[in-house]
């Protein structure tokens, strides 16, 4: 029999649990739910500053309380940490590495030792709330309370997609302020937890999802290239932030799979396996002459010009250590020696979107780069197109916004259209579907993938949704069977035709 340990996240208690509690109770497990100090549980007496080694302690007394028992065969501890609540889960779990059978990482971050529970916090200005509130305590040692969020201010902590409006009302009513010192006080850990096996369970309303985080295991991002080699488990709920309130039972039946050792695992980028991103573009495309300029390429068509141009745009966010870089990889040079091919001049360049608070740097990049394009004597610098792909679609804010003259054409590639809501860009600019108001008449080509993430598709479909409410000029290229990257994953007689239809729609709006 299982004994499962749940500790709740930021601001809540005991009580997010009861219906999944009672539905593990009822499925044989044992359940205990854990009441950290000043959420579910009062101040001792005497009171005193709470910050992250008293929530670990309080962790640590429910192991103990039960240790005994479940060290008999057939038993073992699986401890639950949701959002804030992986922190102590993995400081208590780091103190009895050799009781915990299983830790579950619901929804939250991946913490380190070092690092104070704080910096998970997605929203940026919600983080400097937390650190100048720290700071008026005056001693230096952060002994308040943050506030419990208001009702309407939970999509800031984590989406709130699947709550129904009970659920919403309760939870804001049974919230409790969260002791100052919980978030701030760093986690330190000996390194005996990286011994205990794993689980995550994403909630992909809040965030990506396994096929996504593939992706970005196959570029190489650094944390999840660790999780696949670690063969660590997933699961996938398609719901917002907090799945005990908005789908108990599935969470459950989740956690009951992940105590076996169940789920999805990432696989590893290894010599025999080519990388999804890095496969073959799907039209047998000629290369082209191309010549590269710091970090933008050129792939050039016949004559001397000046020629249309179209900038590509990657996605992201790809670690800085991705090699090849993404102006090498297949879609976005096929697409270029495409244009090249046809007349204009095709651009791949490489920006700095390393993590999804870099969209300042990486739109200046592409601002960049662009002027230097039109600088170029084989380059028409009054016919240009940008086509953004994937994550880079929140830079095309900044050219749907009073664009230019000279752009003629904005496109993209099934693309991020609104910050999704683990990224916390709250107050972001970097949002198309607000800018798509100011674009005018500029000609907008969008390429949907059919087989979308829910997540990606949310984003598509609002502004889908104001490009009609605005009357904006969009044309729709839909691929119904293609998938995210669908140029090297989807090879299809479809899929050839949706590309050779936006390329000469693109094409068309430089030419006309």
């Amino acid at each position: 029999m299982t004994v499962f340990i749940l500790v709740a996240g930021a601001f809540t208690g005991p009580h997010v649990w009861r219906d999944t509690a009672a539905r593990l109770t009822a499925e044989g497990a044992e359940v205990h739910t854990v009441a950290l100090t000043g959420l579910g549980r009062p101040l001792a007496d005497g009171g005193g500053a709470v910050d992250l080694e008293t929530h670990i302690a309080d962790v640590l007394a429910v192991i103990d309380s039960v240790i005994d028992a479940a060290a008999e065969p057939g038993r073992g501890i699986v401890l639950v940490g949701h959002d804030y609540g992986i922190h102590p889960v993995l400081g208590a779990a780091d103190r009895r590495a050799r009781s915990i059978a299983r830790i579950v990482y619901l929804d939250s971050g991946m913490p380190q030792d070092g690092v104070p529970a704080v910096a998970a916090v997605p929203d940026q200005l919600l983080r400097e709330e937390v650190t100048e509130r720290a700071a008026g305590s005056g001693d230096g040692v952060p002994g308040g309370e943050l506030p419990p969020p208001a009702r309407d201010e939970w999509p800031r902590w984590g989406s709130t997609a699947g709550l129904s409006e009970a659920a919403l009302d309760g939870l804001t009513a049974l919230a409790a302020p969260q002791p100052l010192g919980t978030l701030l006080q760093p986690l330190r850990l000996t390194g005996a937890v990286a011994e205990v096996p794993a689980t995550g369970v994403l909630c992909t309303a809040n965030g990506p999802g396994v096929e996504m985080l593939q992706i970005m295991v196959d570029v190489g991002t650094p944390a999840l290239a660790a999780l696949a080699e670690a063969r660590v488990p997933l699961f996938e709920l398609p719901t917002g932030h907090w799945p005990m309130l908005s789908c108990p039972d599935a969470l459950a039946g989740a956690l009951t799979e992940a105590a076996s050792g169940g789920g999805h695992l990432l696989t590893p980028v290894d010599a025999d396996r080519t990388p999804a991103h890095l496969r073959p573009f799907l039209l047998d495309v000629p290369e082209r002459p191309r010549e590269r300029t710091g970090n933008t390429d050129l792939h050039l068509p016949d004559g001397p010009g000046p020629h249309p141009a179209v900038v590509f745009v990657h996605g992201g966010p790809v670690p800085a250590e991705a090699r090849p870089t993404p102006r090498d990889w297949p879609t976005l040079t096929g697409y270029a020696r495409q244009v090249a091919g046809q007349g204009a001049v095709g651009v791949t360049l490489d920006h700095r979107l390393r993590a999804v608070t870099d969209y300042e740097r990486a739109a200046a990049d592409v601002a960049d780069a662009v002027e230097r394009v039109r600088a170029d004597p084989r380059v028409d610098a009054d016919r240009v197109a940008l086509w953004f792909f994937s994550g880079g679609g929140p830079i095309t804010a900044e050219w749907l916004t009073d664009p230019p003259v000279w752009l003629r054409c904005v496109a993209a590639n099934y693309p991020i259209l609104a910050p999704l809501p683990g990224w916390g860009l709250t107050g972001s600019r970097f949002r198309p579907v607000r800018a798509l108001s100011r674009a005018g008449d500029l000609p907008v080509v969008l390429v949907r993938a059919g087989r979308e993430s829910a997540e990606i598709a949310a984003t598509v479909e609002e502004f889908v949704t104001e490009a009609a409410r605005c009357g904006a000029n969009l044309e729709i290229i839909d691929v119904p069977e293609g998938r995210h990257g669908f140029e090297t994953l989807d090879p299809t007689e479809g899929a050839r035709e949706a590309v050779h239809r936006a390329v000469g729609a693109v094409l068309a709006r430089l030419k006309g």
